[in-house]
């Protein structure tokens, strides 16, 4: 039976993996909405005439997780209460060809630079005159800005590029007139990606301008806080480190995937550094801003691999006292360079070195944690939940950081987006507990 409310002009948009997905499925709807279409992000009925599907498809169960949301809207249309599935995204654009044959329900499969393509086909013009203008799914005070597609690295175990294709830079004053527009909408806070933001501009200019980049976002009004996102160690350009150090908007914080640290995985990751590179790099970064907080994630179980290899990168790691650090075990992916490598670490041996890592910058976290009882931060406010307000240092980025909790008063007047300056009461190895300081500054 058919669902009554079936409309083919309103559409479900359902995201699934990385903020630069995020990004991509904003842009999407932005496109919608000004064609006249009723669009929602991650709807909570299924009663659409359209379900558009923004999959991943970067390790095994970023996939599995797609092939499971496209499957229950393929059961979803077969019921009646969608008319059209479309997908898009990572998956789409790596494995079209067999999940078309495997997924008939599926109307069109789209990849990740079809956006034109996928509009046309929901009979819909593409607006080049939107082009840096943004429909947030994130709160109002904060939202990612992708500033290049795609990445050149010869990483051995991505398939990044096979998805997303090579380096392609977003021009300077395309993304000024984004963050002037996004300023415009009450966002403070931009938090930059890419798969590389330190190639930025060797493609649009022939040179590394992610520094000149950063120089024009600190001009815009009313945007606050600037993140940086995921930044390779080899080439790093230090002069973005000099910005960083020189503007009070850009926040100490960098997102540098280092991935390991013996030379041996490394050089078998193909990432172009070694250990003791990598640690003059971050002695470097931290000599000229102090205070920085760098996150990095780590892989274990990459082909190879030896207990001798996972025990040198749980030294670095003790040595190197990482203020945010992520681990996962790695995923064999098909047409990357390590396919053509044995996956000789066991699955249990991979998830034991993942929880021996974490287990250790547990420890780091909560010693690095209790320093900062008694200090003084600035925090933006996030949200308000089981009667605290959840809120962020400069140091922390959104779902994957400490968060700062505030017990909710009376006499307590706070607003989601609201900066405020706190005093640490309390910490634990992920979290901190704060009050609000006597005096504020001048707002």
């Amino acid at each position: 039976m058919r669902a009554r409310t079936s409309n083919p002009r309103k559409v479900n948009v359902v995201t699934l993996g990385c903020a630069k997905n995020l990004f991509d499925s904003e842009q999407l709807m932005t496109q919608l909405r000004a064609n006249n279409f009723d669009v929602e992000h991650e709807a909570k009925h299924d009663d659409f005439g359209v379900v558009v599907i923004n999959t991943c498809g970067f390790i095994e169960s970023a996939k599995q997780e797609s092939i499971d949301t496209i499957l229950r809207f393929a059961e979803a249309k077969k019921e009646g209460q969608v008319d059209k599935v479309y997908v898009t995204g990572c998956l789409s654009q790596r494995y079209k060809d067999e999940l078309e044959e495997g997924i008939p329900e599926v109307d069109a499969w789209f990849g990740t630079r079809d956006l034109p393509r996928l509009l046309k086909t929901l009979k819909a013009d593409y607006k080049k005159e939107l082009v840096g203008e943004r429909l947030l799914t994130t709160p109002s005070h904060y939202a990612y800005m992708k500033i290049a597609e795609g990445c050149d690295r010869p990483c051995a175990f991505c398939a990044i590029p096979l998805m997303r294709g090579k380096h392609l830079s977003t021009p300077i004053e395309d993304l000024v007139k984004a963050a002037e527009n996004l300023a415009k909408q009450g966002v403070a806070e931009l938090i930059l990606i890419a798969q590389d933001l330190t190639y930025y501009g060797l493609d649009l200019y022939k040179k590394r301008r992610l520094a000149d980049l950063l120089r024009e976002l600190d001009k815009v009004e009313g945007i606050e806080w600037i993140r940086l996102h995921y930044a390779f160690p080899s080439g790093f350009p230090m002069n973005v480190i000099d910005v960083m150090a020189e503007s009070s908007k850009i926040c100490n914080y960098l997102d540098m995937p280092l991935q390991h640290a013996s030379d041996s995985v490394l050089k078998a990751m193909r990432r172009g550094i070694t250990q003791e590179k990598t640690g003059k790099l971050i002695t470097d970064i931290r000599s000229r801003v102090p205070n920085i907080a760098i996150r990095t994630t780590i892989i274990c179980g990459f082909p190879g691999e030896t207990e001798e290899d996972h025990q040198d990168l749980l030294r670095w790691v003790e040595e190197m006292k990482f203020e945010r650090l992520g681990c996962f075990t790695y995923s064999h992916e098909e047409n990357t360079h390590a396919y053509t490598m044995k996956d000789d670490v066991p699955e249990e041996v991979k998830k034991r070195r993942v929880d021996e890592v974490m287990e250790l910058q547990a420890g780091i976290s909560e010693e690095l944690n209790l320093r900062h009882i008694g200090k003084q931060f600035k925090v933006m406010i996030d949200r308000c939940e089981g009667g605290f307000w959840i809120g962020r240092t400069e140091f922390d980025s959104p779902d994957v950081d400490n968060e700062v909790r505030i017990a909710v008063g009376d006499d307590l007047h706070l607003r989601i987006g609201d900066f405020v300056d706190v005093v640490i009461t309390g910490a634990t190895a992920f979290d901190l507990d704060a009050e609000v300081a006597q005096t504020q500054p001048d707002a």
